[in-house]
C-alpha cells in the first residue's frame, strides 16, 4: 500500500513524523496533496495533553494543496486544481449545518447538533501536517485558489483569518464602534484587522510583544497597550474616557484576558471570546454588574466550508488585508518537530510557520 509522511500525536509532549497509508478516497471525499500548511495554537493544546486526541492521529487543519484524486460523486473540481479547505469541513446537511452552525455540525447524530463536531481535521480524522490529506464532503469544502495568488497569502484563511473575522463578526461591530483586541498573536491580529474592516474606528489592541504589536498597527490598531508596562484595563478605561469599548475580542484563551475583556466593556457591550480555554473560567461579580449591566458574551469556533474560504480569498486577492508577513519562518515537513518546538516555546519573534513537503 502507498505510503506518506505524516505528523502523528504519540502522547503528552511528544509527536513525530510518521509514514502512514495514503488515505482512500470515497465518493464524496478528495484526496489532496498538500503543498503547504501551518501549525496552529490548537495544535500547542493537542501537543501539551490540554486537548484529548487519539492517540497516531495526523495532526493539522489548515491546508493548501492541490486535489490529487476526486471522489465518484463530486462534481465541480478536477484534478490538479489549487484548493484550499477550511479547518472546519461541515457536512452541509445536519441540522446545525441548515441553521448557520456549521462549526457544530451533527451530522449522524439523531438532532443533527454535536458541540464542535464541524472540527474533524487533526481532531477526529486524520489532520494536513502531512503529504496528503484526505478531504470529506469535498463539495461543501474545497474552495478554488484564485489565480495569482500564492500558497503563503492563502495560508491564514482556513483558521486564523477565518477565526479572527469571525470574533469581529459575532461582537457585531458598527461603523464607529471602539474595540478592544486582547492578545495579538495570529488570531488576535486578524481579528484587529477584521475590526478595522467592519468600520471600527478606534481599535486598541494589547500584548506585551513589540513585534506584535507593531504587526497590530500595520493591521489596523489605533492604539497599543502593553500590558508589561501597564493595567491594561485602566489604559483602556483612559483612552475611551472612562467609558468603556462597545465591543473586546478575547483572543488567548486565559482567565486575566477573559477577565480584563469583561471589565473593559461599557454597560451593554459585547464580549467576543476567541480563546480555546483549558481550565474553568470565573465571572468577576463586579465586572459583571451583578448580571444587570446588558452585556452579552458570545463564543465562537472558526467557521468553515467553500463559500466562506472563497469570501476570505476575495478579501485576500482585493488587497483589501495582506496577512502574507504572518509568516515569520519557514520549515520542511521533515523538520516539523523541530518547527513545533520553536513555535510553542514562542521563540525568535516567531508568529507562524509554513510547512511545505
Amino acid at each position: 500500500m502507498p505510503t506518506m509522511k505524516a505528523t502523528v500525536f504519540v502522547e503528552k509532549g511528544r509527536i513525530e513524523l510518521r509514514e502512514k497509508p495514503i488515505p482512500e478516497v470515497g465518493p464524496l471525499d478528495a484526496l489532496v496533496k498538500v503543498t503547504t500548511t501551518t501549525i496552529c495554537g490548537t495544535d500547542v493544546h493537542i501537543l501539551k495533553g490540554e486537548y484529548p486526541v487519539q492517540s497516531g492521529l495526523t495532526i493539522g487543519h489548515e491546508p493548501v494543496g492541490v486535489i490529487h484524486r476526486l471522489g465518484s460523486a463530486v462534481k465541480g473540481y478536477r484534478e490538479g486544481q489549487r484548493v484550499i479547505a477550511g479547518a472546519i469541513t461541515p457536512s452541509g446537511t445536519s441540522n446545525a449545518c441548515l441553521c448557520g452552525f456549521c462549526s457544530q455540525d451533527g451530522a449522524g447524530t439523531a438532532h443533527g447538533w454535536k458541540p464542535l463536531g464541524g472540527w474533524r481535521f487533526g481532531n477526529t480524522i486524520d489532520g494536513c501536517q502531512a503529504e496528503y490529506v484526505l478531504v470529506p464532503d469535498a463539495m461543501a469544502n474545497l474552495a478554488p485558489v484564485p489565480d495569482g495568488l500564492t500558497d503563503e497569502q492563502v495560508l491564514m484563511c482556513p483558521d486564523i483569518m477565518s477565526t479572527g473575522f469571525g470574533g469581529a463578526e459575532s461582537g457585531a461591530i458598527r461603523i464607529g464602534d471602539s474595540v478592544a483586541v486582547f492578545a495579538q498573536g495570529p488570531i488576535g491580529l486578524c481579528a484587529t484587522a477584521g475590526a478595522k474592516l467592519m468600520g471600527a474606528t478606534t481599535i486598541i489592541a494589547v500584548d506585551r510583544v513589540p513585534e506584535r504589536l507593531e504587526m497590530a498597527r500595520r493591521l489596523g490598531a489605533d492604539h497599543v497597550v502593553d500590558f508589561s508596562r501597564q493595567d491594561p484595563v485602566q489604559a483602556i478605561r483612559d483612552l475611551t474616557g472612562g467609558r468603556g469599548v462597545d465591543v473586546s475580542i478575547e483572543a488567548l484563551g486565559l482567565q486575566a484576558t477573559f477577565e480584563a475583556a469583561l471589565r473593559v466593556l461599557r454597560p451593554g457591550g459585547t464580549l467576543s471570546s476567541l480563546g480555546v480555554y483549558s481550565t474553568d473560567l470565573r465571572i468577576p461579580l463586579d465586572a459583571f454588574a451583578a448580571g444587570l449591566g446588558d452585556h452579552r458574551i458570545i463564543t465562537t469556533l472558526c467557521p468553515g466550508g467553500k463559500e466562506r474560504m472563497r469570501r476570505l480569498m476575495e478579501v485576500i486577492a482585493g488587497g483589501r488585508v495582506d496577512l502574507k508577513p504572518l509568516v515569520t519562518h519557514r520549515y520542511r515537513l521533515d523538520d516539523i518537530v523541530e518547527a513545533y518546538d520553536l513555535f510553542s516555546q514562542q521563540r525568535d519573534g516567531v508568529m507562524k510557520v509554513a510547512i511545505t513537503p
